[in-house]
């Protein structure tokens, strides 16, 4: 039996540093995509399946943290962290309420990144989880009151939201 790995976008435009880490991650069982913009990394979300995003702050043409928006509204189970080398307080809290999950300074060590990237993931996973709870019930609540077809096309409607 295969291990599933973990689905993760890398976007940063320090081509070296972008080279080095998706290698380090490769190895320990995450799938890179990896990307040297922010217009590159909202396209490769649409394109393939992302778990999270490890997003730079400082680049050229959509910068971190508009990437961050961009990929939180088309992507509601994506979980993104920031890694920047131009980190601030003040950039930290606004990417914070923008939903990034972490906000992480470079240089980062490996076993801290692995941990956030981790611990990111299952979050991702816990949330899913309880969204399509909270849905199973509310279509056994109408078991008890609504005709077969309106739960029929409410299970539609569920099913239309998750993909």
């Amino acid at each position: 039996m295969t291990k599933e790995k973990i689905n993760l976008l890398i976007v940063d435009d320090e081509e070296q540093f972008l080279e080095s880490i998706s290698k380090r991650l490769e190895v320990r069982d995450f799938k890179v995509v990896a990307v040297n913009r922010g217009e590159k990394a909202i396209e490769a979300a649409r394109t393939h399946p992302i778990d999270i995003a490890l997003v730079d702050l400082k680049m050229p043409g959509i910068n971190g943290e508009q990437t961050l928006e961009a990929l939180k509204k088309e992507h509601k189970w994506m979980e993104v962290v920031i890694l920047t080398g131009h980190g601030s307080t003040d950039s930290a809290v606004d990417c914070t309420r923008k939903g990034a999950y972490h906000y992480l300074q470079k240089p980062c060590e490996l076993d801290k990144l692995l941990s956030v990237l981790t611990e990111a993931y299952k979050k991702r996973v816990m949330n899913k989880m309880k969204i399509k709870q909270d849905r199973m019930d509310e279509v056994l609540s109408m078991a008890k009151s609504e005709s077969p077809m309106a739960i029929l096309r409410r299970i539609k409607e569920l099913d239309k939201e998750e993909q």
